[in-house]
């Protein structure tokens, strides 16, 4: 499960899950990036990739730094393109019956408000939580477009089934090397990137904001909409977990655009520094509302920005141009972060729970 990519096939509920392959190439018995499927545990990861940890291996994934910093059995349920709808089902259809004391929604700015709107739409067994006369729309985010070539497809089909491809194309010495000199010749490689390199602070990074801005621009009615239902699906699972006695809280990840913010935001210099200025202000606007939501609806939260800005020198992300996702480092900063809150404690939260044991 460290190296092999999850094959997904087609669900009428979760749009994909995780093919039976998969489920017996490295992973649990449930398509999740476990060891196993436990009858019991302390804590329940529910997110997306961002909680699954790509780029990264199991054991550095957010999820399972919390688990080590608490001293407590963590059951990661995060997998690449969900958002919230597969959060609630998954939810009650499994977390429950882990019957955890403890479940983290990782929420992720960058797409979780799209993907809600866009399975609500595209999947009639989310009929029910459509407000708009929208069209349906095609909820399938996974699959590549309709005609990949064949090298892609060979390159996506070895991703899956060999280890051996994984290790010398994306190991730590010849992915680590591919990913710099991408990331400092982005411009000139790829369309819509914009790099950032600032020696002296050991930065050197790549940005795909275009993308990022569609998802999140507060103009657009699809991503509203996807934030109303990510709100309602939110509120519901903090019920659930208060009416069975767990404790319930959403973990807030920015997009890396966000994080480097400071840098980016107003800074004309660079390429494409409108859809900066644009993407920093619509995800602002957006984690305002979030997080009044969240407040008024008494669901506890942390908020992984802060402690995320501050250690920007350290490599937070992939060394790639393409991949956006944080690398060991920042899954280490965002564990640490909800740790921190655990322990501060917050409304529903016990933070006696929350400390590593003695010894």
């Amino acid at each position: 499960a460290d190296y092999l990519s999850v094959e997904m096939v087609q669900d009428e509920v979760l749009g994909r899950v995780p093919s039976p392959r998969t489920r017996a190439s490295g992973f649990d018995e449930w398509g999740f990036r476990n060891p196993g499927v436990p009858k019991t545990t302390d804590i329940v990861a529910l997110g997306d990739s961002h909680t699954y940890g790509n780029t990264a291996t199991m054991d550095d994934s957010w999820p399972y730094v919390l688990g080590r910093l608490t001293g407590r059995s963590v059951y990661n349920m995060g997998l690449g393109g969900y958002g919230p709808n597969q959060y609630f089902h998954l939810m009650k259809s499994r977390a429950l019956s882990l019957k955890p004391r403890l479940i983290i929604c990782g929420l992720y700015m960058g797409d979780d408000f799209e993907n809600a709107f866009l399975l609500t739409y595209g999947l009639d067994h989310w009929a029910y939580l459509r407000e708009l006369p929208a069209p349906r729309v095609n909820s399938d985010i996974w699959e590549a477009p309709p005609s990949p070539t064949w090298h892609k497809k060979i390159r996506v089909w070895l991703s899956r089934h060999s280890i051996v491809y994984q290790l010398v194309f994306h190991g730590s010495f010849v992915g680590r090397l591919k990913g710099q000199v991408q990331i400092e010749n982005a411009g000139q490689l790829y369309d819509s990137t914009v790099t950032l390199i600032v020696p002296g602070e050991n930065i050197s990074e790549a940005f795909l904001p275009d993308s990022i801005l569609h998802r999140l621009d507060q103009d657009n009615q699809s991503v509203r909409e996807g934030m109303r239902i990510t709100f309602k699906l939110l509120e519901e699972m903090n019920e659930i977990c208060r009416q069975n006695n767990i404790q319930f809280l959403v973990a807030v990840i920015p997009t890396k655009e966000m994080v480097f913010s400071a840098y980016l935001e107003h800074n004309s210099s660079l390429p494409l520094s409108d859809v900066l200025d644009k993407l920093v202000a619509n995800e602002g606007l957006a984690r305002e509302r979030t997080f009044k939501v969240l407040n008024d609806l008494v669901i506890s939260y942390v908020d992984t920005l802060p402690a995320l800005t501050r250690s920007v020198e350290h490599e937070l992300y992939a060394r790639s141009a393409t991949d956006m996702h944080p690398s060991k480092n920042g899954y280490r900063v965002i564990g640490e972060a909800v740790f921190e809150v655990l322990k501060q404690g917050r409304p529903n939260l016990d933070p006696k729970f929350f400390s590593p044991p003695r010894g």
